[in-house]
């Protein structure tokens, strides 16, 4: 082989290596298109499941985040007879059956209820569900909280694992992990792949700034939900609550700052509104959001 033709194949192979180093895989995953979901709770259209997925498809949404212990006969027949995808299920009882409740029987059928959620999303095909995982009371500080919570999901994790679906903690106001160090803090003590971060750009706004916590939580995140906060409005009413009665795109979130942020840590799923309003104009904000 003479030296041209040794340094031609010799250049071809770098080019190669360089195609499939970590670096060119986040890229290409920074570049990817997001695809759009719908929480199921928050599909302001009556009727059946089969009439909501079918006004959620013709909005322009890819996919619906289901509820946990619906009919599943009613969901596959629905899902299939639409093409919308189901990327995440929401656990239905994690509220009224905390897995941080002080009575053991309680704590119990919270279990049972994570993981039907879980085979609920291995039926329809779902990769993640979202878990609360415990409130923090009058009854139950924070610490029992911590140490309930992981006791409880460590029992689902073979499940879990059994099925190949991933449990992923939702930040929401139940006075449990406020700060993105905590969240990486019990990711890291439960110490398993299966568990990982249904991050929420809105629910976030109240204690922290978005961008910080996806920094924080990187590849930790296996969904999001997209939802706006107005900080203002909060203040102006003097009720918390009211700050989520602001339209998508009109609050406090840093679109593209976030969806930056997103796509710089490597993720690629789906962006989940959990958002008040008419379908289509949910779905043209999601579009607006995607585009950053």
């Amino acid at each position: 082989m003479n030296r041209r033709k040794f340094l031609q194949r010799s250049a071809l192979a770098t080019l190669g290596l360089a195609a499939l180093s970590p670096a060119t895989s986040v890229l290409a995953q920074s570049s990817a298109k997001y695809k759009k979901g719908i929480m199921w709770g928050t599909i302001g259209t009556k009727g059946s499941v089969l009439e909501k997925m079918r006004a959620v498809k013709a909005a322009g949404f890819d996919g619906a985040e289901m509820a946990s212990h619906l009919d599943q006969a009613e969901v596959l027949k629905a899902r299939d007879a639409t093409g919308l995808e189901i990327p995440s299920v929401c656990g239905e009882k994690h509220w009224g059956k905390p897995l941080s409740h002080p009575d053991a029987s309680v704590r119990a059928e919270g279990l049972e209820a994570l993981k039907q959620t879980l085979r609920d999303a291995k039926a329809y095909g779902a990769g993640s569900i979202l878990l609360v995982p415990g409130v923090v009371n009058n009854e139950v500080s924070f610490e029992e909280c911590w140490k309930r919570s992981i006791e409880q999901i460590r029992l689902a994790l073979p499940l879990a694992q059994e099925l190949g679906v991933k449990i992923s903690i939702e930040n929401v106001w139940n006075h449990f992990i406020t700060t993105e160090a905590q969240a990486v803090k019990y990711l890291d003590e439960m110490g398993s792949p299966w568990v990982g971060w249904h991050f929420d750009c809105g629910n976030i706004l109240r204690y922290g700034d978005p961008i910080e916590w996806i920094q924080a939580l990187g590849k930790r995140i296996n969904r999001v939900h997209v939802k706006e906060y107005s900080r203002d409005r909060a203040m102006r009413t003097g009720d918390v609550g009211k700050g989520f009665n602001v339209a998508l795109l009109e609050g406090a979130n840093n679109w593209p700052g976030i969806v930056k942020a997103l796509r710089e840590v490597g993720y690629a799923g789906y962006l989940i509104t959990e958002q008040g309003g008419p379908l289509e104009d949910l779905s043209a904000a999601l579009d607006k959001i995607i585009a950053n």
